[in-house]
């Protein structure tokens, strides 16, 4: 019963925003570190940000930093991506994942003990 679930995406033109969604289900975000991955066609898959919600720890790639904002709702066990000032560059399948670490964002892709199926963001020049 351990999930994670994406929603958010969408089309969106250059400079608008999007806010993705992250709800897990099975276990407390309050206990893990939840992190969001992207991969746009041909790329690995990287970090993009992280929130440690037990310590308010919270990490930005710097091609996102200044834009981008994280959050997490633990009455709703749900963790928020805000992404603003999109650019094309941005275009990319979107994922949460956890990993069961306190105090800490490792934002390391075989860390993760959990993923979810991502969600299409897709940003229009």
């Amino acid at each position: 019963q351990v999930q994670l679930v994406e929603s958010g995406g969408g089309l969106v033109p250059s400079g608008g925003s999007l806010r993705l969604s992250c709800e897990a289900s099975g276990f407390s975000v309050n206990n893990y570190a939840i992190a969001w991955f992207r991969q746009a066609p041909g790329k690995e898959r990287e970090g993009v940000s992280c929130i440690s919600s037990s310590s308010g720890i919270t990490w930005f790639a710097d091609s996102v930093k200044g834009r981008f904002t994280i959050a997490s709702d633990s009455a709703k066990n749900t963790v928020y991506l805000q992404m603003n000032s999109l650019k094309p560059e941005d275009t990319a399948v979107y994922y949460c994942a956890a990993e069961y670490v306190n105090y800490e964002c490792h934002v390391n892709y075989y860390g993760m003990d959990y993923w979810g199926t991502g969600t299409l963001v897709t940003v229009s020049s």
